[in-house]
């Protein structure tokens, strides 16, 4: 069963959210939050699987709140449509995933299924703005942590599909291996660059990109360790 937390300061919105995911079998509404404050006080509480966090909050923003859940619960942002700085501050914070509150209830649902399996999720229309942005920068961004350096060229394959949104396995069936390798180097790359999600991953690979150093390019890579083919971790 996965249990979820849904913050929203709008109680029309809460009910809706609450009524969509109790109608499906597999997830548990174990908490409600109107402001960030309390949505962090519940998380702590209940340790829920995923929370559902609106990003303009009272009492604390959705980022902050964010930045604190992050470490120990799954964050799964919805918003309205309105990808400003606001919004990458929130992915930034450690969201595992990001909606526009007009998703469907099937989508909805599976978003929280996705996110609470370990991948992360971001709405197609925001991954096309969120490349469009980095592109349209005045300034070239950072060339991003040192641990980049330190990725192998398999990891760095993995993190520029990170980038471009693909699920574990999808990232699996590109660059044929198994989905549980997948997995391990998802978290060995988080590892690395001390990130605490995947879509903290995908900015950084699309960052990488658009100051011209791509993800996959193998030249400053180290050579692949031994037994990093391999391995099953469900992190990431």
């Amino acid at each position: 069963m996965i249990e979820v937390l849904v913050a929203d300061d709008q109680a029309a919105v809460r009910a809706g959210l609450v009524l969509i995911l109790g109608a499906a079998p597999d997830v548990r509404v174990v908490g409600e939050a109107a402001d960030g404050e309390r949505a962090v006080g519940l998380a702590r509480e209940l340790r829920p699987d995923v929370v559902l966090m609106d990003v303009r909050m009272p009492r604390l923003d959705g980022i902050s709140a964010t930045r604190q859940i992050a470490g120990f619960a799954d964050v799964l942002v919805l918003t309205t449509f309105d990808l400003d700085e606001y919004v990458f501050g929130a992915l930034r914070a450690g969201a595992a995933g990001f909606l526009l509150k007009d998703v469907d209830a099937d989508r909805l649902v599976e978003a929280v299924r996705t996110v609470a399996a370990g991948d992360g999720i971001i709405a197609p229309q925001v991954t096309r703005r969120l490349i469009g942005a980095f592109a349209a920068r005045p300034e070239p961004p950072s060339p991003g942590p040192a641990g980049v350096a330190e990725l192998t060229p398999r990891e760095r394959e993995v993190l520029g599909c990170l980038g471009e949104g693909l699920s574990n396995g999808e990232i699996a069936r590109r660059l044929s291996m198994a989905e549980t390798t997948t997995k391990t180097h998802v978290s060995r790359i988080l590892g690395k660059l001390g990130l605490r999600s995947r879509v903290q991953a995908a900015i950084l690979a699309q960052e990488l990109a658009a100051s011209g150093l791509t993800a996959s390019s193998a030249d400053a890579a180290a050579p692949d360790a031994p037994g990093s083919g391999s391995g099953d971790l469900s992190a990431g």
